[in-house]
């Protein structure tokens, strides 16, 4: 699993610092460094000032106070074979001198393997631990300060994803809070100036949808008052196939009108008590194939719609399948669920989902009074507004289901 944008800007940035120490701590230690002919030079120098090594002790002696005359420090001077030669008057014996030799910034190497070994710092300090130290401090510091920085940005970020979320999940209102003056305020206002013009494309098609819609049921009104005018002077199988014409286009112009409200209108119009099981007796009683069983289970939502999804299952059922049509209301946990099955075979299963997109019929759907394709893609629609979902699936026996599942109210 990637880590979240900021971490890995987070770690990248540290990273970045902690490789820049070794650099830097590679480049003072490589060999013959400044530091190190600094620190050869000063025991060059010291070599100089003090006597050989195989000089008499009190000459040593003599040689070491002179050269640390003025320095406030305690100061010996150590051999090759680590015995004492010389040392100032406050230092005790040195059997301290594994101890004190730890403190590199208060010895001095002489080219002959002597040591100058102070109680505190003289010469030129070895850069190894002071440099480590400044560059970790450095990091910290880098690493705090640059944590809230990293985040703002992020924060902004994932607000916009939240915002693009939201739009593609179908609410056109939806905008981001423009921040700044950088690349991601840009990025916002470009995102709110996309989805204000989706916002009003999809506006101005739903309105000339549903104008359209409504307009056509004028001269449908007049065509069915000819009809009756026609009286018998017309051919009545003529006569029939236009009625049927007509009440097919009359009932998808209906449909087209609900999706478009549906999906205009995101609140519930009405919201009420309903019982599903009487719902769906009233229902059945429509349709002489239909056989309903289950228990009675209740749910708060709008009934007109509730009601149009039952007709659909059942209008759909009668259309394209297998007499008998079984109903059956049941309740899972806190869903109440509707199963719609008939006798007919199964739909395989790479059509299944696609049964709810508008105006998709299926290639074995021919003949008349096969419907528009709108039938289920209202179901699904409606189920989905009382926040449940629709889909089809097989039955024990291979026969065609379709199942919704709503929210149910507590027993």
């Amino acid at each position: 699993m990637m880590p979240r944008l900021y971490l890995r800007f987070y770690l990248a940035l540290l990273g970045s610092l902690i490789a820049f120490a070794v650099a830097m701590a590679m480049i003072w230690h490589r060999a013959d460094g400044p530091v190190e002919r600094g620190s050869s030079a000063l025991g060059i120098l010291v070599q100089n000032a003090l006597p050989p090594a195989d000089a008499p002790l009190a000459e040593q002696q003599q040689a070491l106070r002179k050269l640390i005359a003025g320095v406030d420090a305690d100061v010996e001077l150590i051999g090759a074979d680590h015995s004492t030669i010389a040392r100032t008057n406050g230092v005790h014996a040195v059997h301290s001198h594994d101890a004190m030799s730890h403190r590199q910034e208060g010895t001095i190497h002489l080219p002959d393997g002597r040591e100058l070994i102070a109680s505190a710092p003289i010469g030129t300090a070895h850069p190894l631990t002071a440099l480590l130290s400044m560059l970790l401090l450095l990091a910290l510091a880098v690493a705090v300060g640059a944590y809230p920085i990293v985040r703002r940005l992020t924060k902004r970020l994932e607000r916009l994803q939240r915002g693009v979320e939201s739009l593609g999940a179908g609410e056109l209102s939806a905008r981001v809070a423009v921040e700044g003056s950088d690349e991601v305020a840009m990025l916002a206002e470009s995102f709110n100036r996309a989805a204000a013009r989706i916002e009003q494309l999809v506006t101005a098609h739903k309105t000339l949808l549903a104008n359209a819609s409504h307009e056509l049921r004028t001269p449908l009104a007049r065509i069915r008052l000819t009809i009756e005018l026609m009286k018998s002077s017309a051919d009545p199988k003529r006569k029939v196939a236009l009625e049927q014409d007509i009440a097919e286009l009359d009932d998808l112009i209906g449909e087209i009108l609900l999706a478009s409200r549906l999906d205009a209108v995101h609140e519930p119009e009405h919201d009420e008590e309903v019982d599903l099981l009487a719902l769906a007796a009233e229902e059945c009683a429509r349709y002489p194939q239909a056989q309903l069983d289950g228990v009675s289970v209740h749910l708060r939502g709008d009934a007109r719609l509730l009601r149009r999804l039952l007709r659909n299952l059942l209008e759909n059922a009668e259309r394209h399948g297998v007499a008998p049509t079984r109903v059956r209301i049941a309740k899972q946990q806190q869903l109440a669920e509707i199963r719609v099955t008939d006798a007919g075979p199964a739909i395989p299963v790479e059509q299944r989902e696609r049964l709810f997109e508008p105006f998709y019929r299926r290639a074995a759907q021919s003949g008349e009074n096969k419907g528009a394709g709108l039938g289920l893609a209202l179901v699904r629609q409606i189920a989905r507004r009382h926040g449940g979902d629709a889909r089809c699936e097989a039955d024990e026996h291979g026969h065609t289901g379709f199942i919704v599942t709503l929210p149910a109210l507590p027993a």
